[in-house]
């Protein structure tokens, strides 16, 4: 992913794809065949590379990948998106891989399509862009900040800790094996080369406009695995066939409990708002037609229920293909769906090349996909002008690194509405001048104040505050007329206050007003 995804809002990268344009139809097929050959080999090395950093086989990377292509690319929504296993999902599947087992993921997967399908349905999908950018950036780069750094350990071909905290504490540890291991020292040269080749390679544009970085990058570090005959671990191939796993009873079995109810809302919420917030930013890179919500909500959907039915890895809209897709020069949809053909070709005709690609230079792949999700350029801007939002994105971060996704997110969002709630929460009292009567007449009156504002229970201290200080021995009389909104705690409490403030102010009144007309008595 491009470094965030409110970058790409801000501002268009690359050529712009004009939807069919006046080419023609011959001139419309080569530019989507062209772009279609451009994200294939994108989408290759991150298909394989996002499979097993979440612990399952590669073939199922590639899945998702195809059915990305051939299903959701058919269908309508968004014209130039290209979806397909996304980096942003790794730590949750790995999660619920290592709760529930691979062969449940399927199942999980068949459930998140089917509620994505009902959402589209209902026309939720536009709610998601409501979402606070701080939450979506904060949850971005809390899934970079646990990828890279459980891509570290594979980078040296060690197994990571399983609690996100730990795989940050023992890094330095990690260093200290690695340098005493010759194995791991290779595996992190493989890995280290292979970050080096990412980040170079698009500043040789000659090249990069041939072949793509991450392709690069996977190829040269496999030949020079094999040139310098290295002892690295190699990814697992098992075949396209035989890596489908439909859900079965035992599948079933593992998923009956309770807290499987949250990792589906987690799938499902995380990969809707990925891909639609990856819609917003594409149709800013293109004069297309703009994408459709609902519609792009149901298509995700129907393509994770595939997706699960053959027990491959959840789906969202990837940016990095994308934007490869754009700025290749595509036209419509068809450059997305040839791609999902390329993909399943390699897949069926080539399955032993995956079998020659090192683990390492695929967590090196990760690691720097992970880095460009953190959101570097932005966040001391951020802090400048909007602190609070900054905060937000910190928070979400961090609690995703030390829980787990969903409990961060959610965190995230409730702090970004109790921010929301405090910054439109301003009340304030107003008291009534003075009508210019006999002053001794007016202090005999009750003294008008009004409140103005949005009063609820976040505010209810400093409102209880100002009150305290209005003249002790006056009876009050509130004006609630100039609120916009009141809760029912600050209802009770401000009806509360008045009936106690003037209850204790009468009695005096009354003993003031007795004193008064004795005095005039004895005068006369």
């Amino acid at each position: 992913m491009p470094k965030t995804l409110s970058s790409l809002v801000r501002g268009r990268i690359g050529p712009r794809g004009s939807g069919t344009g006046g080419e023609g139809a011959a001139g419309t097929f080569r530019a989507d065949f062209t772009a279609s050959l451009v994200v294939f080999l994108v989408a290759v090395p991150l298909c394989v590379g996002v499979a097993v950093a979440s612990g399952v086989p590669a073939e199922l990377g590639l899945i998702t990948g195809i059915v990305g292509g051939l299903v959701t690319g058919l269908m309508p929504g968004s014209s130039l998106q290209v979806s397909g296993p996304a980096a942003g999902l790794t730590v949750l599947v790995y999660e619920a891989v290592e709760e529930y087992g691979v062969e449940a993921l399927g199942l999980l997967v068949l459930a998140a399509g089917l509620l994505q399908l009902l959402m589209g349905a209902l026309r939720l999908g536009r709610w998601f862009r409501a979402i606070s950018v701080s939450v979506v950036q904060g949850m971005l780069a809390g899934i970079g900040l646990v990828i890279m750094s459980g891509q570290l350990y594979a980078l040296a071909d060690t197994k990571a800790p399983s609690d996100g905290v730990d795989k940050i504490v023992e890094i330095p540890g990690l260093i200290a094996d690695t340098a005493g291991s010759s194995h791991a020292l290779q595996a992190a040269a493989v890995g280290v080369g292979t970050i080096l080749v990412l980040i170079l390679w698009p500043r040789w544009k000659a090249a990069a406009r041939v072949l793509p970085g991450p392709l690069a990058a996977v190829a040269l570090a496999t030949a020079a695995t094999a040139a310098f005959d290295l002892s690295v671990k190699k990814v697992q191939v098992e075949g396209l066939l035989d890596a489908v796993q439909l859900p079965s009873g035992d599948a079933f079995d593992s998923v009956a409990t309770v807290g499987v109810i949250g990792t589906i809302l987690a799938f499902t919420l995380i990969a809707s708002a990925e891909s639609l917030f990856s819609a917003a930013a594409v149709d800013r890179l293109h004069d297309g037609p703009r994408t459709d919500y609902d519609k792009e909500l149901i298509a995700q959907g129907t393509g994770n229920t595939v997706c699960g039915v053959l027990g491959a890895l959840p789906m969202t809209a990837v940016i990095v293909r994308s934007a490869a897709n754009v700025q290749a020069g595509a036209k419509t949809k068809a450059s997305r769906v040839m791609h999902g053909v390329w993909l399943l070709i390699f897949a069926v005709g080539f399955p032993s090349a995956l079998g020659v690609i090192p683990v390492a230079t695929l967590a090196g792949v990760l690691v720097h996909a992970g880095w460009k999700l953190l959101p570097l350029k932005d966040i001391v801007p951020l802090w400048r002008e909007h602190r609070g939002e900054a905060v937000v994105l910190g928070v979400t971060a961090i609690a995703i690194v030390v829980t787990d996704m969903f409990e961060g997110v959610i965190i995230g969002l409730l702090l970004a509405i109790l921010k929301t709630a405090w910054e439109t929460s301003h009340v304030h009292l107003e008291t009534a001048p003075s009508d210019g009567s006999d002053a001794d007449a007016a202090e005999q009156r009750p003294l008008r104040v009004r409140v103005v504002g949005n009063a609820t229970f976040l505010r209810l201290p400093k409102l209880l505050d100002e009150l305290e200080r209005l003249p002790r021995d006056r009876a009050i009389e509130l004006d609630l007329a100039g609120l916009r909104h009141m809760d029912h705690a600050c209802g009770m409490a401000l009806s509360a206050w008045t009936e106690r403030h003037n209850a204790v102010v009468s009695p005096r009144s009354q003993d003031a007003s007795e004193s008064a007309d004795a005095e005039r008595v004895m005068a006369s």
